[in-house]
């Protein structure tokens, strides 16, 4: 009922241009029908199939297929009333018809004509924009989304006689969460698909509408859904970090009981390549039960101006439309690198950077942003400032109990039985490698055992563990020169 207001109250302000950006044409229709018949005003529509007719009439305006005899026909009726042209954005190349509109809008107030452009894109030249106003159709909030999932509920009892529609309370929340800010008609479809495949809703009907909502929100953008999220019992060590993921999570979740706190915003992850970072950027989403998004930051870069800074609000505004979720942004420094060449870059970086920072600061939908990095120091100073995210975490190398916990996931993940290993002498014998560097050497091992048709012992992973020189040996001065700043700077993962 409020989009009803809205759209009345916009037209009422007597904008002469008004834009809708969906995909829902027959829902924008029907509440423009239901104002102009409160209004008392008639509604003609504009298609380059039908041309120009009157609402709810079959016969058309003669030959007005073509856009610009329809606006020359509009431009010299003296009918007020409102005018919807669908999908005419591509015919406003044409400076004739961009001369038409614009001579129908500047003569509004002695006829009080409205055109209304719906399409699924709209950008119109800039020489509309001032002119026009924007309408956004209410997308639904989760009491709407339960609001559905009953009615589909019922309707299916109503078909099927007694049978009964089981849910697991856990899948059932999170459909609720995930279906928050699609349309009715989406949302209905999706329910209504999960529930008439096996009568229920489960687990496996979030994972499918997970899927449905990034390639209908995000398929366009820069942005790809990670499915292989992790739980945090999956890594190894990180316990503060763990620890404060988990006094976090009722407040991203907007669970009952914990308004009036700051929903919390994001983290920077810090440390040694190998260290678990990537990792613990999984575990965010794994343990929170949100999608996970990752943005290619090189990807991000376009040879065309204004395109890049364009790429970069499509997959954040992508990445709004798929919230509760959480937003990583892998190797960060690369992306966002400070510009210490004097602007050789045209100053795209800067750009881009100030695109960032805004949006940083004035989002108001649940996007938690985890971003990696391996080199701080080619990070700009006020992206990391306090406030820019709630805290930098630096991830160190694993200690001696880590490493062990690091051996006995990887070992059990490769179907292993860690009891079988003495983990141990594998702990002392990895000291200084990084938890990438553990997992391959096991990942070698199984090599070695599968050429000699060997069950995989400890001498072999030990062995592997010997052939290899860890990052903090070949690279010992730069993880040094890293570490040493962490102290005092960042708050460790690991403590």
């Amino acid at each position: 009922m409020n989009e009803l207001k809205d759209l009345l109250l916009l037209l009422k302000s007597r904008f002469p241009i008004v834009l809708v950006e969906s995909h829902e044409e027959p829902r924008v229709l029907g509440l423009l029908e239901k104002i102009t018949n409160l209004e008392n005003l008639p509604l003609y529509t504009w298609s380059v199939t039908a041309g120009l007719r009157r609402r709810m009439r079959t016969e058309c305006v003669a030959e007005t297929s073509d856009l610009t005899l329809a606006l020359r026909h509009i431009e010299k009726t003296v009918q007020n009333g409102v005018y919807v042209l669908l999908d005419a954005q591509p015919y406003l190349q044409d400076p004739i018809n961009l001369r038409l509109v614009r001579e129908i809008a500047l003569t509004y107030n002695n006829t009080p004509r409205t055109l209304v452009f719906v399409s699924p894109r709209l950008e119109l030249p800039a020489e509309l924009l001032r002119m026009s106003a924007r309408f956004q159709l209410a997308l639904l909030d989760p009491a709407g989304v339960m609001q559905i999932i009953r009615e589909e509920v019922e309707l299916w009892r109503a078909e099927q006689g007694t049978e009964a529609v089981k849910g697991q309370k856990e899948a059932v929340d999170l459909i609720a969460q995930h279906l928050a800010g699609t349309s009715p008609e989406d949302a209905r479809r999706l329910i209504r698909q999960a529930i008439r495949d096996d009568s229920r809703l489960n687990l496996d009907d979030v994972t499918r509408i997970l899927k449905f909502k990034h390639q209908s929100l995000a398929a366009n953008t820069l942005l790809s859904l990670e499915l292989d999220c992790v739980a945090a019992a999956e890594v190894g060590g990180q316990a503060n970090l763990k620890h404060w993921l988990e006094r976090r999570r009722p407040v991203f979740l907007a669970e009952p009981g914990s308004t009036g706190l700051d929903a919390p915003k994001g983290i920077l992850l810090l440390g040694v390549q190998g260290s678990g970072k990537s990792l613990a950027a999984k575990a965010v989403a794994g343990a929170w039960g949100v999608p996970l998004l990752r943005l290619d930051f090189a990807s991000l870069y376009d040879k065309y101006f204004g395109e890049t800074e364009r790429n970069l609000r499509d997959a954040l505004a992508a990445a709004e439309a798929m919230a509760p979720c959480v937003l990583w942004i892998d190797e960060f420094e690369k992306g966002l690198a400070s510009d210490d060449s004097g602007g050789a870059d045209g100053g795209l970086s800067r750009r881009v950077l100030g695109t960032l920072l805004t949006w940083m600061a004035e989002r108001r939908k649940r996007v938690f942003l985890v971003a990696t990095a391996n080199d701080i120091s080619r990070l700009p100073p006020e992206l990391v400032r306090k406030g820019r995210f709630d805290e930098i975490f630096f991830v160190d190398l694993p200690d001696e109990q880590t490493r062990k916990d690091i051996f006995r996931i990887h070992l059990a993940r490769r179907k292993l039985p860690p009891e079988s290993f003495d983990l141990d002498t594998l702990t002392r014998q990895s000291e200084g490698f990084s938890g990438a560097e553990i997992e391959q050497a096991i990942v070698s091992a199984l090599y070695e055992g599968h050429a000699a048709k060997a069950p995989v012992t400890t001498d072999i992973v030990a062995e592997e563990l010997h052939r290899t020189r860890p990052l903090s040996v070949t690279m010992a001065e730069r993880v040094d020169e890293l570490r040493a700043w962490a102290v005092g700077r960042t708050v460790s993962a690991n403590a």
